[in-house]
């Protein structure tokens, strides 16, 4: 059960971009507004359906240095949606299912009405940190990042998150205590727990770090969420390729619990003539042999499964065509019964200081009898003011 502790608070915080001000020396405050407009399209009875939907999202950073050695962090994500797919979902549904934190405590609050229009507050980052030499401890919603893999992430078990939710960069952050301590250069010890009202939702773990033959280790064991988990991960170097890769094995403690074992790894390389590639290949025990790319939309998302599919490969490509405009093109691809294609191909221009503007499509595409299919395509065009 949620604990409701701030909510009412951010009931009365505006949707606001900071102006830039002179700042106290022991403040620092930064924010950006960004508009995403999204056109996208589902293939029901062999018939497209169109829809039309926008997002308005500010974000507010705020870092207080009370003295020596302490630090707060409150982080606010304001959203305003608009469009044609909430006028087709129950509302109370739809404020189930906005995104939240793993959270114990409600620091948001949500309202949608089946007018087509909805709006979530919420307080996504908010702890106590104390560091002094080698120690640093953080008690709050906080951000646990224990993923290194490019792609996919098996060791991040506190806040799994999927490749597709390009627009939360920050990702989500999770009520707890973690205490680290640095053990030397490159490597340390941390311990994470975080608060929960049942065993299914509790996590407990240890990660440890170290260096050798300049590569980075690490390892990771503890209970999560019904399951004993342990794994393991590493990031180096073969000659100029960058070298990626983790793992993690769970053990279920309840009769109805499934043990899975995911894995992933991945090369990366930029050439002279600044061309980026990355390349990585995700293994899945509770992925499916079967099923169309529709299981992308429909399938729960945890550290434990991380994609649908048993077996899934992953090519990246990337060329600025000039200093302020990248080009990406990614595709996925899992070897079951449908041949399941993703296509993520986006365009980013930074201009101005402040100033990104964004168009980016997820298509995806499914062997049938007929051939190749097109079961859903969406196209999004954001632009992002940063303060």
């Amino acid at each position: 059960m949620k604990r409701n502790l701030l909510s009412w608070l951010l009931g009365i915080l505006p949707f606001v971009v900071f102006a830039q001000v002179e700042k106290p020396k022991n403040y620092s405050i930064s924010a950006y507004v960004k508009n995403l407009q999204t056109v996208s399209g589902l293939n029901i009875f062999d018939e497209y359906i169109w829809y039309f939907d926008n997002l308005i999202h500010n974000r507010i950073n705020i870092n207080y240095y009370p003295a020596s050695h302490w630090k707060v962090n409150v982080e606010l994500r304001n959203r305003v949606f608009m469009g044609d797919q909430l006028r087709l979902i129950d509302p109370t549904s739809y404020e189930l299912n906005l995104d939240q934190a793993n959270a114990f405590f409600d620091l948001s609050i949500e309202k949608a009405s089946n007018k087509g229009f909805a709006f979530q507050s919420m307080i996504d980052r908010a702890y106590l940190e104390w560091s002094k030499n080698d120690w640093e401890i953080r008690l709050g919603r906080q951000r646990i990042n224990w993923g290194i893999s490019t792609f996919w992430n098996p060791n991040d078990i506190y806040n799994a998150y999927s490749f597709t939710d390009f627009d939360y960069e920050e990702r989500p952050g999770t009520d707890a205590l973690r205490i680290k301590y640095y053990t030397g250069f490159a490597s340390s010890v941390e311990v994470a727990v975080n608060v929960a009202d049942t065993v299914s939702e509790f996590a407990a773990a240890a990660l440890w770090k170290w260096n050798k033959w300049n590569y980075d280790f690490q390892w990771m064991a503890g209970y999560a969420y019904e399951d004993i988990v342990f794994g393991g991960g590493w990031t180096g170097n073969i000659k100029n390729l960058g070298f990626k890769g983790e793992w993690s094995y769970f053990l279920p403690t309840i009769e109805t619990g499934r043990q899975g074992f995911a894995a992933s790894f991945g090369f990366d390389y930029i050439s002279a003539k600044s061309w980026m590639w990355n390349i990585g290949y995700l293994y899945n025990q509770l992925g499916v042999s079967k099923g169309s790319i529709t299981e992308l939309v429909s399938f729960n998302l945890s550290a434990k499964n991380l994609y649908p599919y048993k077996h899934t490969g992953f090519l990246q490509t990337g060329y600025p065509i000039g200093p302020l405009v990248n080009l990406s093109l990614a595709i996925i691809y899992s070897p079951v019964d449908s041949h399941p294609i993703f296509l993520n191909p986006s365009v980013t221009w930074n201009f101005g200081q402040s100033w990104d503007l964004d168009f980016i499509s997820q298509v995806g595409f499914s062997d049938s009898v007929s051939g190749y299919d097109l079961p859903f395509a969406a196209f999004f065009l954001r632009i992002k003011k940063s303060i």
